[in-house]
């Protein structure tokens, strides 16, 4: 606890903040959240998701327990590796393309699904 905050009102404390610009909201029904690097991706269910606006800079904070598991490269010569289906359907939804266009986008952007979308869209 930072000295001087014992005795704080926490409507008192929300007012302040709000403000300062400061807006905090909890998103309800988070299913799941996927951080995805070059090498890894961190999958957490049930997290508990934290949204904070301050004057437009947004900022999530979760709290859960990851598992971790390592990617697969996805290169263009063997068709064979396979693209995760919920990242078939993302760029699907997002788009309105066909199955097959969805992975040879995925593919060509090394598995990345917000590259291949935008890929699809500015085609």
């Amino acid at each position: 606890m930072m000295p001087g905050m014992r005795g704080v009102n926490p409507r008192q404390m929300k007012q302040a903040m709000r403000r300062l610009g400061i807006t905090t909201e909890e998103l309800k029904g988070v299913e799941e959240v996927i951080i995805r690097t070059r090498t890894k991706e961190y999958v957490l269910t049930d997290a508990a998701v934290t949204l904070m606006d301050m004057q437009g800079q947004k900022t999530f904070q979760i709290i859960g327990d990851p598992i971790i598991r390592d990617r697969q490269k996805i290169s263009d010569e063997s068709s064979e590796i396979p693209v995760p289906e919920e990242d078939i359907q993302l760029v699907m939804e997002q788009t309105g393309c066909d199955r097959e266009r969805a992975i040879e986008a995925l593919r060509k952007s090394e598995g990345q699904p917000a590259e291949a979308i935008l890929s699809i869209m500015s085609a």
